[in-house]
């Protein structure tokens, strides 16, 4: 069974605002490090991604991945792999609270790559892109990047 990283934190904006980041696709080249280009496949009902074509520069590790995304209410998304070059499996999810000071952030990512990696190794790189994607969230909400010009 495939173990999952979990990592959380808390933005100073309401959900809506932290929702409106993640949903925008066309914007993740602007604020995540590995993220390079983002195109939207399609759309449900309510305009929402439902497919979305990811290119990845993560280093070592460059992939062309297409990601399929379940929208849960206005407070959770989560995400599978469609087809990947580099990876055997990708399942994500933000799931978004209300707490006193904002928004509490908790995202968990479970990752299988195609190529022979330790465990250690392997959990080590899910802590990091977890990390680092909530990091990098939190600066593009709270800079105000995401409200419309």
């Amino acid at each position: 069974m495939a173990e999952h990283t979990s990592s959380s934190i808390v933005i100073e904006a309401a959900p809506a605002d932290v929702m409106g980041v993640i949903a925008d696709f066309a914007r993740y080249p602007d604020w995540t490090g590995e993220v390079k280009e983002a195109e939207v496949l399609a759309t449900d009902a309510q305009g929402r991604a439902e497919q979305v074509r990811l290119v990845m520069d993560a280093g070592a590790i460059k992939d062309d991945q297409t990601l399929a995304y379940t929208w849960t209410g206005d407070h959770e998304v989560s995400w599978t792999l469609v087809k990947s070059q580099m990876l055997r499996s990708l399942d994500g999810t933000y799931t978004l609270a209300a707490t006193d000071t904002g928004t509490e952030v908790t995202y968990k990512l479970t990752v299988d790559v195609k190529i022979p990696m330790l465990g250690m190794i392997k959990r080590k790189a899910e802590k990091v892109i977890t990390d680092r994607a909530l990091a990098g969230l939190k600066k593009r909400v709270e800079s105000g990047a995401a409200d419309p010009a």
